[in-house]
């Protein structure tokens, strides 16, 4: 006779209605009853359970349904869990190699902001005042003019170069490099410390999350840099993409409620997601565009400037010279050091990938709203009261405010209803 074996199983009444078919998916991972049961073995299940149909039962286990707790069952198998660990280990062994990388690479690509800024500028105001000086000594005009014109050309030659890399956009990237690998870090430890729930879910989730970080902050410099100038400006992502569900809907009122979810919650998160999608993400879409096309402007004005001002130094003291040359020369080199600062010093590069990473994490947050909200059991959600301080916490609102977005839920609502940003933090 078939063994049959149920350890703390208590199970509601069974009918034959959706939610039946439900509860018996879910009751799957904990219930296996053999196809060749003996009668006796029946008698014996249907004394242990007997608001449960033997036969219903049976013929619901025959489907390959798998819901979302069998995904998330942990693997039963030491071999198998000290597998999962030891990958794990591994992963976190290169984030914290990654953190390190990125770190120094940063901190490197910051010295060379500052030291191309106040080298580019000395190097072109001294252009300046050796074309100055060559007009009160004759005798040393041929030296200080050809001396004025390699600086200038210097300047115009190392401005192209650091123009087109941006090191304090480059410094910025890795900046925050730095502090998203730290906190994938510390989710990776969190997944360790918890080793009797690890599943191969976790870690493939884990291995996605490293590969998105390296697409997305890249450490070579040439070649496979982001592009500096892009033509379309898109925002940062630097998580893996979720395969998309269908759209978010909310679910009836009776079904909604449960594992800190609510109908007002989902209203509320609703709302918020229409509103960072059109007015904060767009808001600092614009701001990148505008940044982005200061930033060209300059890049393209500064060499060019440098170039002409080494032109019109060669004719200093020419016969069709004239007392143009040497005024083009001196204000051509203060205008070269004044571009420059002003790209550099207030480094526009840096700010364009602030404002590009603003809206990156504005998707990510409508992201995971969706994933939620397209997930009709709540009970298979992320519990809604700690998802809604981690989304104020993120945006700088307290979760009483999210309450306030529910009037934004309706698909018919404009931007032009909306006077207030979603986050206070950018």
């Amino acid at each position: 006779m078939a063994s049959l074996r149920v350890q703390n199983l208590h199970l509601p009444a069974i009918g034959s209605t959706k939610s039946t078919r439900r509860r018996l998916n879910y009751c799957r991972a904990a219930i296996n009853v053999p196809s060749n049961l003996s009668p006796k073995g029946a008698a014996a299940f249907q004394n242990l359970l007997p608001g449960i149909k033997l036969d219903e039962l049976v013929q619901n286990q025959q489907y390959t349904v798998i819901t979302e707790i069998a995904k998330r069952k942990p693997l039963g198998s030491p071999k198998e869990s000290r597998l999962l660990v030891a990958k794990l280990q591994t992963i976190a062994e290169a984030v914290a190699e990654r953190v390190e990388m990125h770190d120094i690479i940063g901190r490197q690509r910051n010295n060379w902001n500052h030291l191309f800024l106040h080298s580019i500028n000395s190097i072109a105001l001294s252009a300046s005042l050796m074309t100055g000086i060559s007009a009160s000594l004759p005798s040393h005009l041929l030296a200080l003019k050809l001396s004025s014109m390699l600086l200038l050309s210097a300047a115009g030659g190392m401005m192209l170069i650091v123009n087109k890399i941006q090191p304090s956009q480059l410094a910025e990237e890795q900046r925050n490099a730095t502090r998203l690998w730290k906190q994938l870090g510390r989710e990776i430890d969190q997944m360790l410390s918890k080793k009797s729930n690890l599943t191969k879910q976790d870690v493939n989730l884990a291995m996605d999350k490293v590969l998105a970080l390296d697409k997305a902050y890249p450490l070579p410099l040439l070649p496979g840099m982001l592009e500096k100038f892009p033509e379309h400006v898109e925002p940062t992502c630097w998580w893996p993409k979720k395969q998309k569900k269908q759209n978010p809907t909310l679910v009836n009122q009776d079904k909604c409620v449960g594992n800190g979810w609510s109908r007002e919650l989902e209203e509320a998160m609703t709302g918020l997601k229409n509103v960072l999608k059109m007015k904060d993400e767009s808001y600092y879409v614009e701001l990148s565009k505008l940044v982005l096309g200061i930033n060209k402007g300059l890049a393209v004005s500064g060499p060019v400037i440098a170039g002409l001002a080494a032109i019109a130094t060669g004719f200093v003291d020419a016969p069709n010279g004239g007392s143009w040359a040497p005024v083009a020369s001196i204000v051509g080199g203060a205008l070269v050091a004044v571009l420059n600062t002003f790209e550099h010093g207030a480094q526009l590069g840096m700010i364009f990938e602030i404002f590009r990473n603003c809206p990156g994490l504005y998707q990510k947050i409508q992201e995971e709203i969706d994933c939620n909200l397209c997930e009709p059991e709540v009970e298979l959600r992320e519990n809604g009261d700690i998802f809604a301080t981690r989304v104020a916490l993120q945006l700088g609102r307290s979760v009483s405010e999210l309450k306030d977005f529910s009037v934004f839920a309706s698909p018919s609502c404009k931007v032009e209803d909306m006077k207030e940003f979603a986050s206070k933090l950018f």
